[in-house]
């Protein structure tokens, strides 16, 4: 298949549907629709652009372009210094995290059949973050050179591992895919049946399958994808069924934010076992182990041991992730002061100059 293809036919969906509804001006040119269609930054791996929130850019530089003579593309300081923070950051989530992390995972998921259930537990972390750090590495950098050349894309990933429910964890993780089958799939099947249970819930379902036989057809993705479903599904029931369980003060105190989260970590780290383990026979061992510990630990130490460097890298990925969920928004601070900016850049190509062995790894996301 054509590389990005599921990215470029979700965009002239959208902008088809948009226009049916009268959300949108049709382009007044094939040229116009064309650059939205090919936009190089994110066209191989998302995010997923609309064409409402691009053309209306496009069409405010060309009429300057019309009225002034200037150039169509206008480079400014701002744009340059947060869009090469951005670059940076995703070259250094998926050079110096993913790439590195890749191997120790590969090992324990190639043949997880007789490793313990916390060594099946540390690869399925390594692995959650792998995806995530080769997933948004690229939407950083595909968001950062659009930034430079002055078109804004809307940010794809919100720190989706301080989520406190499945659904939340879609409003953080992989944004423009989420609200896409939310907004063309999930409402149009439930609209005229809105306050109908089994719509409501067969309509999650069937939304959450079609997402998992997005990524691919196999079997593991049709798990993955009504795992997921089964989750928000779930949750969406109780919310309206037990509106009061729901809005319990106890979730909203440190502590009862920090069991959802981990609890609901836990649920969605299960689902990537699904993802990554092809092999029926050895997905359900992993997730049998997974789920069911046998608080053996001996072969685990020592396998953290043979893989001290990926396993420090993993530590070291959870503290500065929640240093930047405590900071808000990182990018920002770093792009706004110079002596931040030049020190993250340095410390960067440092990190990557030494640690990335030059074995890269494709990234996960260009085969869906």
């Amino acid at each position: 298949m054509p590389i990005g293809i599921s990215f470029y036919t979700f965009q002239t969906i959208s902008y088809t549907i948009d226009i049916y509804r009268g959300q949108l001006e049709p382009s007044k040119s094939f040229r116009e629709f064309t650059i939205f269609v090919s936009f190089f930054p994110q066209i191989v791996a998302g995010p997923i652009l609309r064409a409402k929130e691009f053309l209306p850019q496009l069409r405010e530089k060309t009429e300057k372009l019309k009225t002034s003579k200037s150039r169509l593309i206008i480079l400014t300081k701002s744009n340059i210094q947060i869009g090469v923070t951005m670059m940076a950051l995703g070259f250094f989530k998926k050079m110096f995290f993913a790439d590195n992390i890749a191997p120790m995972v590969n090992e324990i998921f190639a043949m997880p059949i007789g490793l313990e259930s916390f060594t099946i537990i540390w690869g399925t972390i390594g692995f959650g973050i792998q995806v995530y750090g080769d997933f948004s590495g690229y939407a950083d950098i595909a968001i950062g050179a659009a930034l430079i050349m002055g078109f804004k894309i809307p940010a794809n990933f919100n720190k989706p591992f301080f989520a406190t429910s499945p659904s939340e964890f879609w409003r953080r993780w992989h944004i423009s895919l989420s609200s896409w089958i939310r907004d063309y799939l999930f409402f149009p099947i439930i609209f005229r049946k809105i306050g109908s249970d089994f719509v409501l819930i067969s309509g999650t379902l069937f939304t959450f399958l079609l997402l998992g036989l997005w990524h691919g057809a196999g079997w593991n993705f049709i798990i993955f994808g009504l795992m997921h479903g089964i989750y928000v599904a779930f949750e969406v029931f109780v919310r309206k069924r037990h509106p009061l369980f729901a809005e319990n003060p106890l979730f909203k105190t440190r502590l009862g934010r920090i069991t959802s989260i981990l609890f609901t970590q836990y649920l969605i780290f299960f689902t990537w076992i699904a993802f990554r383990v092809e092999d029926t026979d050895l997905m359900i061992y992993s997730m049998q182990k997974f789920l069911i510990w046998d608080f053996q630990i001996e072969n685990t130490i020592g396998f953290i041991r043979a893989h001290k460097f990926e396993s420090g890298l993993i530590c070291v990925f959870l503290i500065l992730h929640f240093i930047s969920f405590r900071l808000g928004n990182l990018i920002k601070r770093i792009s706004s002061n110079n002596f931040y900016f030049f020190s993250f850049l340095t410390i960067v190509l440092i990190s990557i100059f030494f640690f990335y062995d030059g074995n890269s790894e494709d990234f996960i996301y260009f085969k869906f």
